[in-house]
This record gives structure tokens, C-alpha cells and sequence, in this order.
């Protein structure tokens, strides 16, 4: 029994130092960055353009863009752009519940994807691209005016989820440039 206490504790040991070597590898991602400045004035200095997208869907780009302007930069200060964000988004509904008595979708299911680029202000070197997708559902009724409006409530939501990974993704990056 004590060789079994004594390997338990060398083992728990061994684990711990293990740890504590390796909890020197990790950074948070809202500390400085490796340059040594503050993660949000690196978020700030990002210049979000417009996005693209298809005739139809500039309500997307429309909002997508505000959330990522508010969640890089939402003090309202001016501050030097240092790095460009170009977007372009796209949507497309599915309604996989269809009323038998009515023939009409009683919801629909929002599928969004976004394409980002974040380079330089001069465009001469990409700091990172990808792309971020996301899902958003509402209930359609038939009043008219209530399916617009969940639909719009859906296409914000989608905005934010889209927004939010985008955000990230790029801060993850951005902490970790010289």
C-alpha cells in the first residue's frame, strides 16, 4: 500500500510540474499583444469596408459590418488605421417544415457565410483570411409583417454569430503579430 501512495504522489507530481511548465505557453487573448500594445487599440486600428454581396442581400452586409465596426472599435474615438477588413457575405433560406393543410413553411432557417480578409491599409501583405458561417431560425406566420420581422430579427442574429467569430479569428491573429 505506501508503494502505491508514494507512485500516486510521484505521478501527481510529475503532472504538476508538467502544468506548470506549459502554463507559461499560453497568453489571454484580451492581454497585450507581442508588441506590446493593447489588444483592443490593435482591434481599433481596423478599418471595416463595406461588404459584398449578391443584389437582394445588402441588409446582410449592412449589418454584419455595423457589428464588426461596434465589436472592433465600439468606444466612438477616431483612431489610426493601421489594417483594411474587406467582407463579402452571402445568405440563403431553407424552409424544411412545410404546413400539409396550408402548403405554406411554417419556418425557415437562415444559412449565412462571410468571406474575410484582413491586410495592411497599403494592401501589401494579408494578415489573415477565412471564412465564418453561421445559422439563424424563425418561425414564419401568416401575418406578413410578423414573418418580415422575424426574418430581419433572424438576418441580425446571423450578423452578430458571423460578426463574433470573424472578431476572433482575428484577434487571435492580431495578438499574436510583432
Amino acid at each position: 500500500m505506501a508503494g502505491s501512495t508514494a507512485k500516486t504522489a510521484r505521478n501527481l507530481t510529475l503532472v504538476a510540474t508538467l502544468a506548470l511548465g506549459l502554463s507559461a505557453c499560453f497568453r489571454p487573448l484580451y492581454g497585450p499583444t507581442a508588441s506590446g500594445a493593447p489588444l483592443s487599440a490593435v482591434l481599433a486600428s481596423i478599418q471595416v469596408e463595406p461588404a459584398k454581396t449578391a443584389q437582394g442581400q445588402e441588409r446582410l452586409g449592412h449589418y454584419l459590418r455595423s457589428e464588426l465596426v461596434f465589436d472592433l472599435d465600439g468606444s466612438g474615438q477616431p483612431s489610426e488605421k493601421k489594417y483594411r477588413l474587406t467582407l463579402a457575405a452571402s445568405e440563403t433560406v431553407q424552409t424544411p417544415i412545410v404546413s400539409s393543410i396550408t402548403g405554406r413553411a411554417e419556418s425557415a432557417t437562415l444559412l449565412g457565410t462571410a468571406s474575410y480578409k484582413v491586410q495592411t491599409l497599403v494592401g501589401d501583405r494579408i494578415i489573415t483570411e477565412g471564412v465564418a458561417q453561421g445559422t439563424a431560425t424563425y418561425d414564419r406566420s401568416a401575418q406578413r409583417f410578423a414573418s418580415l420581422r422575424a426574418a430581419r430579427d433572424a438576418e441580425i442574429r446571423l450578423a452578430k454569430l458571423l460578426s463574433d467569430q470573424i472578431k476572433t479569428r482575428v484577434a487571435a491573429i492580431l495578438a499574436t503579430q510583432p
